[in-house]
This record gives C-alpha cells, structure tokens and sequence, in this order.
C-alpha cells in the first residue's frame, strides 16, 4: 500500500508541531490561562495526531520479509505507540479545556486536581500513558534499525529527545528538532519507496 502525501508529511509536521509547541510554552511565564497556553497546547494537539500516520507507517515499513514473531513485534510496537498517543491527545484536550474554563492559574489548579482525583485519570493520562508513546517509538524504530531499513543512529536520536524532555519541558524546543532530524527525512524515504519500480530493492536505510 502507497503512502499518502499527508502521511510522508507528518514525519516533518510532527516534529516541528512539537517544536512550536515549545517555543510558544517558553513565552508562557505564567504556564496559563490564555492565548500562549491556547495556542501551544493547539500544537501539542497538533503534534500528536501527526504521530498516528507516523506510528502507522514504520509499522507497514517493518513488515515485509518478517515471520508471524516480527509481525507481531511490528504491530505490539504499533498498538503501544497507538495507546500512548491517544493519552497525550486526551492530556491536550483537557488542558485545552481547563485553560478555556480558567480565569488565573490558581483556577486552574484547582480544575487540574479535580479532573487528576478521578480514579485512573493520572496513570492513564499524566504517568504511565504518555510514556506508551515513547516505548512505542524506540519499539518500532528499533526493530527497523535492526532490519536496516533505517540508520541506527536514529533511534539514539530519538532517545536524547525523550531524555530533554524528561529533564525539563523547556528542553521541548530542542527535543523537537531531535525528533525532525530522527523522523523528517523518514517520510521522503516512504515516498521515494512508494515511486520505485516494484522490483527494486531499497537499500539499507540512512
């Protein structure tokens, strides 16, 4: 199956949605209400869905020549990464929500400890699901650096970016560009792929 030009595109926009997000974050002295914390959390939004078709597409690229164990290697990866997205989308959408229903951030804080005191609301949203998208990469990446079908050294890459940002959330602007120089030129390998002959054969990845 071709990859579609919005999916070769996301391994750029993600990225640099996740960039944005920082950047804006950085102008942000009060983390919240208003346009800043509106608008950052829009590309925090933005950045995650970019990662679905991402996620999707290492998954398709990690298939071919594989036996039922790497297929379902491939597709544990896949699901895990899945997951961990869709709790960072709904770690945007409630952010997004607290900060439109906020006046100060004293309000806010106090709307943050209601939404975190429902039973499972932090593992699945703040703690443990998040970190799903992350594992969820490094798994595919991983297996594709092991096949060769993409350089090894980027998943070293996209290693460092999770540790910035596990350093400190100001760290995100730089974590983005990790993950631009890791994921961006991914996406023109998928469509130079998708415009070869059937019976070419693709080099091990750079």
């Amino acid at each position: 199956m071709s990859n579609t030009p919005w999916q070769r595109t996301a391994f750029t926009a993600g990225p640099l949605c996740m960039t944005a997000y920082g950047l804006v974050r950085l102008t942000d002295g009060e983390h919240g209400p208003g346009l800043a914390w509106s608008l950052g959390h829009l590309f925090f939004l933005a950045a995650a869905a970019c990662f679905v078709p991402i996620v999707l597409v290492m998954r398709r690229t990690a298939l071919p020549g594989r036996g039922p164990a790497g297929r379902g290697l491939a597709a544990a990866g896949a699901v895990t990464g899945l997951l961990g997205i869709a709790a960072v989308v709904a770690q945007a959408v409630i952010d997004l929500v607290v900060g439109f229903l906020s006046e100060d951030r004293e309000t806010m804080d106090d709307l943050f400890r209601q939404v975190r005191s429902h039973a499972g609301v932090e593992p699945a949203v703040y703690t443990v699901g998040p970190l799903l998208f992350h594992v969820g990469l490094l798994l595919l990446m991983t297996q594709l650096a092991a096949l060769r079908r993409i350089a090894a050294w980027r998943p070293v890459v996209v290693v460092a970016g999770v540790v910035l940002t596990g350093v400190s959330l100001d760290l995100l602007p730089l974590a983005g560009l990790l993950f631009l120089l890791a994921f961006g030129p991914l996406g023109r390998r998928a469509g130079d792929r998708d415009r070869r002959p059937r019976t070419a054969t693709a080099a091990p990845g750079s």
